[in-house]
């Protein structure tokens, strides 16, 4: 069996771009990849084309071995554009070689140890204040017990014309702050609750944030600053006792790394989409449970990137929860049944652990062909003296 075909599309599927990557043998078999570098889809897509060069005519069965050659052949190694387009084609060829081999992709890594992928639910990024309590009951009522809100400051206006709003620290400190006490005192104390600040804030910042909120009403804030410097995590760790959930940024096991070793981090943020594929993913949960670190999957994307992270967590022994767009508070359209005819159900706030071969998703290639790209960009963020502020 050889690889014959490597395909990359880009298309405006949902609410985003996905970039879906199938690859195919020469007996007819294949599988389904997707890539997780949002916003820059063109860049990947182009990347995959390279990769295709060589890839062709390989053992798809190689799959440790061509991720390897992949990240190493163009001398200059990694990098997120790299990894994403790796990702895409790592997880193709897990889908491929189980339904080649009539296995579930979770068999390939091990097999399962659990029999649901539960997950956490995130509140709108609209929601006002006073929407957090209903909210709350509804999804509890629904039987989810995991939860996160948005670092978010009331609207304001554009600064002086620029593309985007206005992002005002101190008023979304104080904002959120509040409605992660409305989700606490509704939710009660068994509730897991996390807040993600999407690196808005400085060191000095997050633990002014941290700092409001009484002991206990926190379980993890995700991303409070930017990744790049371990030393200002460590500063921040200082400063407050609240666990971080960290990663979604990293696109290899060598970012991890440091805040592995030095127990920086308390929730792996694993993207398998971003991070180098299953193949990668494996190792950083390996690396993870070395330091009793659980997985907090993120899955922002398509079926294909919320299939492959419930096969990855179905496999390892330190998993924690998945994220979902698919909550009873946040629906949104992230499958378009016309092109996924078949993809992962939930039931109630979990995953079943999947049965049939490769990931269990299907894509309709002809309905794909006729779909386009949207040129997007994320939202700009300004603060109040005209600065650029993280999305």
């Amino acid at each position: 069996m050889k690889i014959s075909v490597v395909t990359p599309y880009v298309a405006w599927i949902g609410f985003r771009n996905q970039l879906l990557v199938k690859v195919e043998a020469d007996n007819g078999q294949y599988g389904w990849g997707e890539s997780g570098l949002s916003g820059r889809e063109r860049a990947v897509e182009g990347a995959v084309k390279h990769y295709r060069e060589f890839l062709i005519g390989k053992d798809p069965r190689q799959i440790g071995g061509l991720w390897q050659e992949m990240y190493r052949s163009q001398y200059f190694e990694g990098g997120r554009v790299l990894t994403a387009a790796i990702s895409a084609i790592d997880i193709a060829l897990y889908d491929l070689v189980g339904k080649e081999l009539g296995v579930p992709v979770h068999q390939l890594l091990g097999g399962s140890q659990r029999d649901r992928i539960e997950c956490f639910a995130s509140y709108p990024g609209e929601t006002e204040l006073k929407d957090y309590p209903a909210l709350t009951r509804k999804l509890m009522d629904a039987n989810w017990n995991s939860f996160r809100v948005n670092i978010v400051a009331p609207p304001e206006a554009s600064y002086q014309g620029k593309e985007g709003g206005i992002f005002e620290t101190r008023k979304a400190i104080e904002n959120t702050t509040q409605s992660i006490l409305a989700c606490r005192e509704t939710a009660g104390p068994t509730a897991m609750l996390g807040c993600d600040a999407h690196h808005r804030l400085s060191v000095a910042e997050s633990a002014t944030f941290l700092q409001r909120l009484p002991s206990g009403a926190l379980d993890y804030i995700e991303e409070p600053i930017r990744d790049e410097s371990p030393e200002a995590y460590e500063a921040l760790r200082k400063l407050t006792n609240v666990p971080f959930a960290i990663g979604e940024e990293f696109s290899s096991k060598w970012a991890f790394k440091p805040y592995i070793e030095r127990n920086i981090l308390q929730y792996a943020r694993v993207d398998v989409c971003n991070v180098g594929g299953l193949t990668e993913s494996v190792k950083v949960a390996a690396m993870a449970e070395t330091n009793y670190i659980d997985l907090l999957l993120h899955n922002p994307l398509g079926p294909i990137c919320a299939a492959a992270s419930v096969h990855l967590a179905a496999a390892v022994p330190n998993f924690s929860h998945l994220e979902s767009r698919e909550s009873p508070v946040e629906e949104l359209p992230v499958a378009d049944t016309d092109v996924f005819t078949r993809r992962l159900q939930m039931e109630g706030n979990a995953y079943p652990t999947p049965a049939e071969p490769g990931l269990g998703v299907e894509v309709d290639e002809a309905v794909l062909k006729e779909m386009s790209i949207k040129l997007w960009e994320p939202p700009r963020l300004w603060k109040t003296d005209g600065s650029y502020q993280n999305w």
